[in-house]
């Protein structure tokens, strides 16, 4: 294993765990959508649950469709069973997962991208590179952007700062 590849691998006790997940990079603030039913709205169709109010009735007091009424209460468990806050919280978790980044959980991606920076690729021409040697393999595949973040989030990306020595194309200087 070469001491890059070593570079990779981290004790639990550091903080690359965390940031390894997204390569790095900070992941956008997570939001509500405005199309997404509130806390409020979700706290209206309990309410008219609980004391046996119809769908169509719940309906009338929201500005929703009863699809949208309906499919909220058949993922919180049904009628019987649906709380605004429990399902609130399912639809947090539901909307937006982190995304991991591509390469910190493709270790044979990253390898191939250390090992193509090492012999003076430019991030351009290792992301055509990939893309003619596995046509239609997405998760084998990573744009150009990508290594560049990978690299430059604060110089401790997935792709370490070592490898910032085989810059021949200008890396440094990008923020």
């Amino acid at each position: 294993m070469s001491s890059i590849e070593r570079s990779f691998e981290r004790d639990s006790f550091s903080i690359h765990p965390l940031k390894s997940r997204t390569g790095g990079i900070r992941p956008l603030e997570r939001k509500r959508s405005r199309l997404a039913l509130t806390l409020a709205e979700r706290e209206e169709i309990s309410r008219g649950l609980q004391i046996g109010v119809s769908l169509r009735s719940i309906v009338r007091q929201l500005p929703r469709s009863i699809s949208t009424i309906s499919r909220e209460v058949r993922r919180g468990g049904g009628a019987v069973r649906y709380r605004a806050a429990a399902s609130d919280k399912a639809a947090w978790n539901r909307a937006h997962p982190l995304k991991l980044c591509k390469l910190a959980g493709n270790p044979v991606l990253r390898r191939t991208v250390a090992l193509k920076l090492k012999r003076f690729w430019s991030p351009q021409q290792i992301a055509g590179w990939l893309k003619t040697q596995y046509p239609g393999q997405v998760s084998n595949q990573i744009s150009h952007e990508t290594i560049y973040r990978s690299l430059f989030v604060q110089t401790r990306g997935v792709l370490k700062k070592e490898l910032l020595a085989y810059d021949s194309f200008g890396f440094a200087v990008r923020r």
